[in-house]
């Protein structure tokens, strides 16, 4: 007897005994459905804490700030010394990019700029970079593109940033009290602020040390604002920022404040500001994110403080492996006990169709046959089972993305702001889900196929 009249044999026996069939197999239904959506459930918990990770900063991103300054003490000496804390310079951020696994650095140089057009005005927060950092870091724009080398200076805005444009003259935000944004153009001409104390000082009527009137700083007319893609409702980690190119902030810092200590840069003791740069921070991109640590461990190293997300993903990904094997596990227990309806199925199957058995045997069936007919009955109800019980997971993961994907429970996993679904099921678990299934009904087969093999064939065929 070949394999395709075993095959044959195996599926008109369960359809002759269709109503105990169809109860087995939905046994199996309900079992692969409720494992599968359960680890669906931690799936889609993982992967809406990545994507929300990926909005908040990366997953390869590592952000370097200059060090401490550190103290020793002598112990012998009784004295104690400092040393000067190491600073972001040109010359560091040339070493962070010749670290292993540094796809790219870029120095970060931020500053306040106030931005106004008309009645309405907006406290900018800037992070300038290099041209190649700003195209690497695929930042989506609605409108606009990448300030380049050489250009004049201009910003790129969040799709936030619209809303902190208040109104000079009453303080009033449009946005965050009415739900209407300032009306302002992005596409029209700007004056820009760079002298902010300043100006904050010349409009609160302050004094400089001799008595004088603090006179407002000179305004300077900036346009072609690029914006980042989104709307107002809609997060990423652009939204609230505004970028540029960083050479070109620069020279606009030195035309602006000109021999002039530039805020934020150090100055020597006469107070002359030196005669480099020194950054806010360096924004780094690792190639891969199993090397992140190791590249944050080495900047380390350097004297210079690294942050990344890398150990919180690391510790949450371990607490999100817990919570599925608490999810499958659950999940499991409706498939055991599909697998022992399946064992009682098939042993009910064999008592009344034990003289039947007897006779393929007296015909010369063997008793790997024999063995191999029950053990495909089993794995017809598995894999039938766990077909239809995968369809029924794709039907009850709908569901729930459907009803829960903008209620309070999906907004605090972050699930609306990241787009991800609160019920993932990817092809791997619905192909692993499926041959378990078939894999069960096996299992649960086995035990009544040895039987079957070991019957007597006189006493069988005796049997009435």
């Amino acid at each position: 007897m070949n394999f395709l009249d075993l095959l044959t044999m195996s599926a008109g026996n369960l359809w002759r005994r269709k109503l105990r069939t169809v109860l087995t197999v939905l046994g199996v239904v309900i079992g692969t459905a409720s494992i599968v959506v359960m680890l669906s459930l931690g799936i889609g918990l993982k992967q809406s804490y990545l994507a929300e990770v990926e909005q908040s900063g990366g997953l390869t991103t590592v952000n370097v700030y200059s060090g401490n300054e550190l103290t020793f003490y002598d112990s012998d000496s009784g004295s104690s010394s400092s040393t000067e804390q190491v600073e972001l310079t040109d010359d560091i951020i040339e070493e962070i990019s010749q670290i292993e696994h540094v796809k790219f650095v870029s120095p970060v140089l931020t500053g306040s700029v106030i931005i106004k057009q008309g009645l309405y005005q907006a406290n900018l927060y800037v992070r300038a970079m290099t041209t190649d950092a700003l195209e690497k870091m695929d930042i989506p724009l609605a409108s606009g593109s990448i300030p380049q080398d050489g250009e004049e200076l201009r910003y790129i805005l969040g799709n936030q940033v619209i809303c902190d444009f208040y109104n000079s003259k009453t303080d009033s935000y449009p946005y965050w009290e009415t739900g209407e944004t300032a009306d302002v153009d992005l596409n029209g001409d700007f004056f820009a602020i760079y002298d902010t104390d300043a100006y904050t000082q010349s409009m609160w009527g302050e004094t400089s040390e001799d008595g004088t009137p603090i006179q407002p700083p000179k305004k300077y007319i900036t346009s072609n604002f690029s914006v980042v893609e989104g709307s107002l409702e809609e997060y990423n980690e652009f939204s609230y920022n505004t970028y540029c190119n960083i050479d070109a902030f620069k020279a606009q810092l030195k035309k602006v404040f000109r021999n002039n200590p530039i805020p934020g840069q150090p100055t020597t003791q006469s107070g002359k500001p030196y005669s480099y740069w020194v950054y806010n921070e360096a924004y780094v991109q690792v190639d891969d994110f199993n090397y992140v640590t190791e590249v944050q461990q080495a900047i380390s190293e350097m004297g210079l403080q690294a942050q990344s997300n890398a150990e919180y993903v690391e510790t949450m990904q371990n607490q999100f492996r817990t919570i599925q094997a608490v999810l499958g596990g659950i999940g499991a227990v409706s498939l055991f006990v599909a697998s022992i309806g399946i064992a009682n199925t098939m042993m009910m199957s064999i008592y009344e169709r034990t003289k039947e058995i007897g006779i393929i045997k007296v015909l010369g069936c063997s008793l790997g046959n024999i063995r191999t007919l029950f053990l495909l009955e089993a794995a017809f109800i598995g894999f039938f089972g766990g077909l239809l019980g995968l369809i029924l997971s794709y039907g009850i993961s709908a569901v729930i993305n459907k009803l829960l994907g903008s209620s309070s429970t999906a907004l605090d996993m972050g699930v609306a702001s990241t787009g991800t679904n609160i019920s993932s099921i990817p092809p791997w678990l619905a192909l692993l889900a499926l041959g378990f299934a078939v894999l069960v009904g096996i299992i649960a087969g086995f035990l009544p196929a040895i039987r079957a093999m070991r019957l007597s064939p006189l006493t069988a065929i005796k049997t009435e």
